[in-house]
């Protein structure tokens, strides 16, 4: 959530990142009213308690009728500070309910608006010219099918809709993918982590997904616990309610999960293979941070994600989200968008977000810092979303032959093949 200190100092800054993102304005002047109700309501409790408190010292050295009197005045004082801290409460959770509404404060300089005012930033490699080389590209389905690789209709009678089975050079395609994610991960100082895919309550919540995204989790209602959509929420719940030593950030962790997403809305939208699944494998990277740092951490996440693609050789654009796509806890984003042949655009592949201290608040993940102890910063990025980076390959590598050529980054993961064949 955001810091309730930049609430009272400076509301013009709340207002100008909840209108960039298309969100109320007005839920601003009405969280300043509940907030000066709740400053008033703790000030009354603690005013009543104190005063109760004094009348108990009293009490112990009265006697007689005016003993009898203060413990008449004590039983009702109790009683009054028995309100007062019940009003109190209903007044600070109904507070902290209408805080966690607003999302995280924008930078300054991320465009406004949605999804038509995404800025590209970078175009890296150039798509093949199919036309050239005299055949008309397959798309990643008929390839997968040719290959032996995906298989979409068992997927569904066992299922359902949008999901799939990886089969034979497509399950070790994925594997050799996860290896080599871990394994450039690991060589850039990230520590691995098997991350859960069912969580409490508490860190899907800490983490954002609960709000505007809620409609895209997976509740397992008998047990209340989520499947999660990322290995975010894992990784970044994993130091909830700790406070960590300054000297040991930043701490950069890459996780492997499932990822569970109901794709609410989306009827109708890809439904051709496995581009938009409920269901998908991902190795994601996760940094805890000073907060001054997160913008350069940011560039980091970035740049390994861009050497990861072009290691893939996947022509891809680097896009800036504009604000009112940014999710509830993203200050500032950006996606990779990589090339794909059957559709001749550029279609998500990957994306990084700076969060800058609003899930750490949330999730009460605090360090000792100089100046004392104060929230982190946390920022995410997927390093590789396992079903569309093998999308992309199968399509951008594919021959007339209808076989394809093995990136050379992913070589020595498949025992040194070059290619995938047609079964």
């Amino acid at each position: 959530m955001i810091d309730v200190k930049v609430l009272r100092q400076d509301p013009d800054r709340v207002r100008v990142s909840q209108r960039a993102r298309g969100e109320s304005e007005s839920l601003v002047d009405d969280l300043i009213k509940a907030d000066e109700a709740r400053r008033n309501a703790i000030a009354r409790f603690e005013e009543l308690r104190a005063e109760q408190k004094a009348l108990g010292r009293q009490v112990a050295q009265t006697k007689g009728e005016d003993r009898t009197a203060l413990l008449s005045r004590t039983k009702e004082l109790a009683d009054m500070v028995k309100k007062a801290e019940a009003a109190q409460n209903e007044i600070s959770i109904a507070f902290d309910q209408m805080l966690r509404q607003v999302g995280n404060l924008v930078f300054d300089d991320v465009p406004p608006g949605g999804e038509e005012d995404y800025v590209v930033l970078e175009t890296i490699g150039t798509p093949r010219d199919f036309a050239a080389e005299g055949f008309q590209p397959k798309d990643h389905l008929e390839l997968g099918q040719l290959l032996g690789a995906i298989d979409v209709e068992r997927g569904a009678k066992v299922s359902g809709s949008r999901f799939y089975y990886l089969t034979g050079q497509g399950a070790e395609l994925e594997l050799a993918l996860i290896n080599l994610a871990m394994s450039t991960a690991i060589a850039n100082g990230f520590v691995p982590f098997i991350a859960p895919a069912l969580v409490k309550p508490h860190a899907m919540e800490g983490t954002g997904f609960l709000g505007q995204a809620g409609q895209d989790v997976y509740h397992l209602e008998e047990d209340d616990l989520y499947l999660v959509g990322t290995a975010e929420v894992p990784l970044a719940a994993y130091h909830a309610d700790e406070i960590l030593d300054a000297d040991t950030l930043p701490r950069r962790y890459v996780g492997f999960s499932p990822s569970y997403r109901r794709e609410a809305g989306s009827h109708g939208k890809d439904t051709r293979g496995i581009f938009r699944v409920h269901w998908f494998d991902k190795v994601e990277m996760f940094v805890f941070c000073v907060p001054e740092e997160s913008p350069t951490e940011h560039q980091s996440l970035l740049q390994w994600q861009k050497d990861f693609v072009t290691a893939l050789a996947i022509p891809f654009q680097v896009l800036e989200l504009a604000a009112g796509d940014l999710g509830l806890s993203a200050a500032r984003k950006y996606d990779l968008y990589g090339w794909t042949p059957s559709q001749d655009r550029y279609r998500e592949i990957t994306s990084t977000s700076n969060c800058t201290d609003f899930q750490a608040r949330r999730l009460n993940i605090r360090a000792r810092f100089d100046r004392g102890t104060a929230p982190v910063a946390t920022l995410n990025g997927t390093l590789c979303a396992m079903t569309r980076t093998i999308i992309m390959i199968l399509e951008n590598h594919q021959q007339a032959d209808g076989s394809v050529t093995i990136p050379e980054a992913l070589r020595p993961y498949l025992g040194g093949r070059e290619a995938l064949t047609p079964l």
